[in-house]
């Protein structure tokens, strides 16, 4: 078997502002990767044009990510930060998987079903395929490892099914077994508004959701009015039972603090929502204040910003390319 780099590939589409979900779920982790892995975070650009963007919305909106990133602490010296369009080894790559791919298998995708709902028929077929280019973005790194979370373990078997009929198929060993690397408290942070359903940047109500964009009163007037119950807390999580929306204040608080639920349940036991998202609010701004003025100040610097992208997609092409030429190698195509 191959020895792989022990190497990390992980992305966020440019498709509205960031979320606490958003950086609870993906970016804040990934930060504690870099040290222990060599890392690769994208700002998914090809993913986001599977729906309609305004081209002018999606260049600012694919800037405010690479801002995210940068202000939540995903350091450019330490980590290779791009925007996915900026490398063609992901497009190449994704079409030779569109061919490796079977129909079957993209038919059980329901992340398709969901957004495609009713009208999958009028869907873009980018959408339909957008698995196999998610993919091409790990495996033309040969990444070992992918920071998912509940809703994309689908697409990273997928990832797995293709890499390994490949190699069957050409008689190779060439792609790695990509490994999940599942997080702790808040993986999937869910609605401020309804406990049940992912917090959102589609989600109609501004309250929703927190912006890593929104200023500190106003992640406070969130928190504050964040849907809850008439119980009090219990001392263990195991006990809220089916309260969806106390579960998931809990599990915000547990990971802004870096607690664990449990904990956080016993130092509220008894109390009520009103003095719980006092702190959870205060706690929130404390945490996400820094990172809102510092993407700020970043937007404000989109030549500073636009050169950490540049930079990074030579790094990524410099990794890209010469897989990308093995594929090449392997599938039989001419390069005289």
């Amino acid at each position: 078997m191959t020895d792989f780099t022990q190497r990390v590939f992980s992305g966020v589409q440019p498709s509205g502002d960031l979320t606490l979900g958003n950086y609870l779920g993906a970016i804040k982790n990934w930060v504690s990767l870099q040290d222990a892995y060599e890392t690769i975070f994208c700002v998914v650009d090809l993913h986001a044009i599977t729906t309609w963007q305004e081209p002018d919305v999606l260049r600012n909106a694919t800037r405010e990510v690479a801002a995210g990133m940068i202000a939540s602490g995903i350091d450019p010296k330490k980590s290779v930060i791009f925007n996915q369009s900026q490398v063609s080894a992901h497009a190449e790559l994704a079409w030779i998987f569109n061919c490796v791919a079977r129909m079957g298998w993209l038919n059980r995708m329901t992340q398709f079903k969901e957004k495609a709902g009713k009208n999958k028929e009028r869907a873009s077929v980018g959408l339909y395929v957008y698995p196999d280019l998610m993919a091409a973005d790990i495996l033309t790194y040969h990444a070992t490892h992918v920071p998912v979370g509940a809703d994309q373990k689908q697409h990273l078997e997928l990832t797995r099914d293709i890499a390994q009929k490949f190699n069957s198929d050409y008689g190779v060993d060439f792609f790695p077994e990509v490994e999940p690397l599942i997080f702790g408290p808040a993986t999937r942070v869910m609605s401020l508004r309804d406990g049940n359903i992912k917090m959102s940047k589609s989600d109609p109500s501004e309250n929703s959701r927190i912006n890593l964009t929104d200023d500190c009163d106003l992640i406070s007037k969130k928190i504050q009015k964040a849907r809850t119950d008439s119980e009090p807390l219990p001392g263990t999580f195991s006990e809220l039972g089916d309260r969806a929306e106390a579960k998931n204040l809990i599990n915000i608080f547990a990971a802004l603090s870096e607690r664990d639920a449990e904990a956080v349940c016993l130092e509220y036991e008894g109390k009520g929502f009103a003095e719980f998202k006092r702190d959870l609010a205060d706690l929130s701004v404390s945490v996400l204040g820094p990172i809102t003025k510092e993407m700020a100040h970043l937007m404000n610097d989109k030549t500073y910003l636009d050169s950490i992208l540049s930079e990074g997609a030579k790094n990524a092409d410099n990794l890209a390319s010469p897989i990308l030429k093995q594929v090449q190698e392997i599938v039989g195509f001419l390069r005289p």
